[in-house]
């Protein structure tokens, strides 16, 4: 009987159960990978190596992510799925963990490696923009609030301090709500800007909608935060909402 054969009449499983989130050792998986799969890690990792990820679609660069999570399966299957439920590289490691647990076959060591790679995402790109005048690199700024908050599923609320220079000094999450409504209390975010000696400040949120058209609540809110800072000599900059595919700008908007 030619190995081809053997292998097909006992056939890997697409995932293997996975307990406590680790990949399953039990006796339905073999010690080393079939060649073909061992092969085409290779190849995949080299094309990596020497070409870097530009050329790689999704869904391989997704199979480079779950070879170190399940080091002895055909993630390819996974990888599909994964893409097929929530649409593209960004969203799925940005997805939430309950929904990606939900996903057949993802369990706590795949999220853990799609959230390393989500937080080192988040971390390289808040680089490039503390500390740097914000006006001088309000792309990045932008890309930025988008990597961190457009693929949320409740609604987060973000102030961007600057001081007198409009450089950014400090990014911090103030408070974390439901689908359609997070609370903001104009006396903290003023009080929080004297703290750090701000002199002017942007506010961020999201939409998890996706829809980042303002509320009468959001204009509300902005509108008394704006007031609020300008008796002690602190500028609103500007208030962005950001959306899954786009942001609005309430100074662009003619609403600042």
């Amino acid at each position: 009987m030619s190995p081809h054969r053997a292998f097909h009449e006992a056939p890997l499983p697409l995932f293997a159960p996975q307990g406590d989130g680790d990949e399953a050792v039990g006796a339905a998986l073999p010690a080393r990978l079939p060649s073909y799969i061992a092969d085409h890690r290779k190849r995949l990792r080299s094309r990596f190596i020497e070409g870097g990820a530009t050329a790689m679609p999704d869904y391989e660069l997704l199979e480079l992510l779950l070879f170190r999570a399940i080091p002895r399966q055909d993630v390819k299957p996974l990888a599909r799925a994964l893409l097929d439920t929530f649409g593209d590289f960004n969203r799925v490691i940005s997805a939430p963990m309950a929904r990606l647990l939900a996903v057949n076959g993802v369990g706590q060591a795949v999220v853990q490696e799609l959230k390393i790679v989500e937080a080192a995402a988040q971390r390289l790109m808040r680089a490039r923009v503390l500390h740097r005048p914000v006006l001088s690199s309000w792309d990045a700024l932008l890309d930025y609030c988008r990597t961190a908050m457009a693929h949320l599923d409740l609604e987060q609320f973000r102030i961007l301090f600057l001081d007198r220079k409009n450089v950014l000094i400090a990014d911090e999450a103030q408070a974390k709500g439901t689908v359609d409504h997070v609370p903001v209390y104009p006396r903290e975010v003023v009080k929080r800007a004297l703290e750090l000696n701000a002199s002017a400040l942007i506010l961020v949120h999201n939409h998890p909608s996706g829809d980042p058209t303002p509320s009468e609540a959001d204009i509300s809110v902005t509108m008394q935060i704006q007031d609020a800072a300008a008796t002690l000599g602190i500028t609103l900059y500007d208030h962005l909402i950001i959306g899954k595919d786009r942001e609005l700008s309430f100074r662009a908007q003619g609403y600042l």
